[in-house]
């Protein structure tokens, strides 16, 4: 049964991966040398896979911190 404390704090652990989630990618897309959304408009279809993969791999990182 789902109670109002589980929704919570599943709740709080969803906004605490998004917001570590975003800070995560912007300090990723600060250190590359390249404008990397500029990149990405100019097709520059290895760099948008690379972005990709970065942020599958951020994801999986925090999802395994927060699950413990």
């Amino acid at each position: 049964m789902l109670t109002s404390a589980v929704l919570l704090a599943t709740l709080a652990y969803a906004g605490l991966g998004l917001v570590i989630f975003v800070i995560g990618f912007w300090l990723w897309d600060r250190l590359t040398p390249v404008d990397l959304w500029g990149e990405i408009c100019k097709n520059n279809i290895a760099l948008s896979i690379l972005a990709g993969s970065v942020a599958i791999a951020i994801s999986i990182i925090i999802a395994a911190a927060i699950h413990g």
